[in-house]
């Protein structure tokens, strides 16, 4: 172990006010710092100790104070000392075995917990009762290392280490004023080309991603026990940042033409309504052109804001692509999000927000005020990257990579499942969602019970025969990684089927693993 990471922890043990030991000479309250420090495991068997030179300097002690708890912890069997070679961590202690580093602090933090519990908040327990990571987050369905084949590794380090060769000072400042102006410029003239969005450099925000922007737009626009229409099923990542603010969050249906206000929706009044009009999340809908001037009239007319998430509109594979929501906006009521985590790699963690002009002083304090914004250096290199033509060329790559991933997991789940699935969003995006048809349920077994004739063809948990959360939970069994789209509901769910990510599954395994997947599939409705 480092002198100095060794001395940082004895002078936090030496000094705590609550030792037993305070009252104690030097040499002997270092003496039982160090055995406390090697019964708890900080100090495993073998270790080597820094020289009592150097470990006198950074505890700013005396060497003969520090020789002498040495000594004497050699002398009772804690330490070993080696001629000419150094003292070390004995492999049998005199006390007792000692614990790991993480048994000691998984033994302290349960102590800690059991004399001092502590409750969360209504919010915190709300937000943490389920795991949205984990249960929610879109990988692949079969095992083994992401695919970034297809990422130009080299060229993107290349264009990093030159602003690092180059060291301009204010790159290492926080991103004030929104971001580097430059990258700012560079998405404008992106968006304005690609995806028909009305901007000006100045109305781009440089963000950490998508949940971010959410974040962000709820705490500027919205108050505490404000309504927020969100679309169901939901984007987990945006359901769990508008609950953290504190809003009431009103569930609206989905169907082929995206989201589907009831007439009881449209007498409401929210203050912000979340929506993926490009590719729904999760079931991969585009919405429609009468429903996009609909809900802008309505937004206008009540006088609240659109969030348009639009998370991977890049991939688009079959028909012509629609204009943003926010390019068809007359009255500046949409907030439009975008990430570069789709199209690069997930780790990036850059984004950004493009704001109606008259919110843009108080969304830039925003910013800056509540997150302290930087990585200025990685956005001068991505701000080359789009401009000498780096990421259209590996747009273009990923679409052609991608579409071949999701023709072979369609085609193996049509000719296995057949009828006993529909296939959602195979358009665009980088998942496909499985619709289990609660009629096929038990179809290969002839003694399993029939729905009732007439019965409503949507699926509830109370209702049907289906259980995807079994299906997924019978995957992950077998090493798939498929997530139930259940999970997705707000309330009671309306159909039940698969989320898979086929995006970062190498190509060449596409196939058998997607026959593995069909075959359980089969067995599982069976």
């Amino acid at each position: 172990m480092r002198s100095y990471d060794l001395a940082e922890l004895l002078l936090t043990e030496l000094h705590r006010a609550d030792s037993p030991h305070q009252a104690a000479p030097l040499n002997r309250r270092l003496y039982h710092t160090l055995r406390a420090t090697i019964l708890a495991g900080y100090l495993t068997a073998g270790t080597q100790l820094p020289s009592t030179r150097d470990l006198a300097r950074d505890l700013d002690l005396s060497r003969n104070t520090v020789m002498s708890a040495i000594n004497q912890l050699v002398a009772e069997g804690y330490l070993t000392a080696q001629q000419g070679s150094g003292t070390y961590v004995s492999d049998t202690l005199p006390d007792q075995r000692p614990l790991t580093p993480a048994s000691a602090s998984r033994a302290r933090q349960a102590r800690d917990a059991e004399a001092n519990p502590r409750d969360l908040s209504q919010r915190g327990c709300l937000l943490t009762r389920d795991s949205g990571a984990e249960q929610f987050e879109v990988q692949p369905f079969a095992p083994g290392a992401l695919e970034f084949t297809e990422f130009p590794i080299q060229l993107w380090q290349k264009l990093q280490a030159k602003y690092w060769r180059g060291l301009d000072r204010d790159l290492l400042d926080y991103g004030q004023q929104g971001g580097y102006m430059p990258l700012r410029a560079a998405i404008a003239q992106y968006l304005t080309l690609s995806r028909s969005v009305r901007v000006e450099p100045e109305q781009v925000l440089i963000t950490s991603g998508t949940q971010q922007a959410i974040d962000l737009t709820a705490r500027l626009l919205t108050d505490h026990g404000d309504e927020a229409w969100v679309e169901n099923p939901c984007y987990w990542g945006a359901r769990r940042a508008l609950e953290a603010g504190g809003l009431r969050l009103r569930p609206i249906a989905v169907d082929a033409e995206g989201i589907s206000p009831s007439d009881s929706d449209w007498q409401s009044n929210p203050r912000l309504i979340y929506v993926t009009p490009s590719h729904q999340y999760p079931l991969g809908h585009v919405m429609s052109l009468q429903r996009r001037r609909a809900l802008l009239k309505f937004a206008a007319s009540r006088r609240c804001w659109i969030f348009e998430d639009d998370y991977d509109s890049e991939f688009r594979y079959t028909g012509r692509p629609f204009a943003s929501l926010q390019g068809l906006d007359e009255h500046a009521q949409v907030l439009y999000s975008g990430t570069f985590s789709k199209v690069m790699y997930p780790g990036i963690r850059l984004g950004y927000l493009v704001v109606p002009r008259d919110l843009l002083p108080a969304f830039n304090t925003g910013l800056y005020d509540i997150y302290r914004p930087g990585q200025l250096m990685l956005q001068a290199a991505l701000t080359d990257f789009i401009n000498e033509g780096h990421l259209n060329t590996l747009i273009r790559r990923l679409r052609v990579a991608y579409r071949a991933r999701r023709d072979e997991l369609a085609r193996r789940i049509q000719q296995c499942l057949g009828d006993r699935v529909r296939i959602s969003g195979q358009e665009s995006g980088l998942h496909l969602c499985l619709v289990f048809n609660p009629e096929c349920a038990g179809v290969d077994d002839p003694h399993a019970a029939r729905p009732p004739e007439g019965a409503h063809p949507t699926l509830g948990r109370s209702g049907g025969g289906v259980d995807d959360t079994a299906i997924a939970d019978a995957a992950t069994a077998h090493g798939m990684s498929v997530r139930p789209l259940s999970r997705y509901y707000i309330g009671e769910p309306q159909q039940r089927g698969l989320i898979l990510g086929y995006a970062y599954v190498p190509t060449e395994r596409v196939a058998p693993w997607a026959k593995k997947l069909c075959e359980l599939i089969r067995r599982q409705l069976a």
